[in-house]
């Protein structure tokens, strides 16, 4: 279902300057993701690795349920299910059964995934600050967290409310 409800809507063009900070957000999107992804391929990475593999070692045990995982990433249970299996190939990850829920199932940190983020990380942060950061002033960098928060609250709320 659309946001617009209504078939006879006018549009809400957007004005000039809108237009303008629309695709400068969509084009640094772009171009930052292609740029931090062409670094981590020397190591074997995409984006996509690196996340989940941040967001399992910033847990406890270096595990996360499947379901929470998909959740963090922003991605379908189905799409980080074929990822994992991609990382569990290259043995970045493993799977094991939850105890407690037969359905569950957490995806696990292995031994050379940890040592794999410990190796890139350093390098990853140094090229986020370099590409990102270092390009934009300290007040630049608060109005920028501010400006996104209540966007990215307002889609939480939204993508909370298409799961209910």
């Amino acid at each position: 279902m659309s946001t617009a409800e209504s078939e006879d809507l006018d549009p809400n063009w957007l004005s000039s300057g809108e237009q303008r900070a629309w695709r400068a957000h969509l084009s640094a999107h772009k171009l930052l993701e292609h740029r931090l992804d062409r670094e981590l391929q020397e190591f074997g990475l995409s984006v996509n690795d690196y996340e989940i593999l941040v967001n399992l070692s910033e847990n406890p045990g270096h595990r996360m349920r499947m379901s929470d995982l998909a959740e963090a990433t922003i991605q379908s249970r189905s799409r980080l299910s074929h990822q994992i299996a991609r990382m569990e190939a290259a043995s970045l990850v493993r799977r094991e059964s939850c105890p407690d829920d037969r359905r569950g199932t957490f995806a696990v940190l292995t031994e050379h995934g940890w040592d794999t983020i410990q190796r890139v990380a350093p390098m990853h942060v140094a090229n986020v600050r370099y590409h990102f950061i270092d390009r934009l002033a300290p007040e630049l960098i608060e109005a920028l967290e501010a400006a996104y928060a209540p966007v990215v609250s307002h889609l939480l709320r939204l993508r909370a409310e298409e799961r209910a």
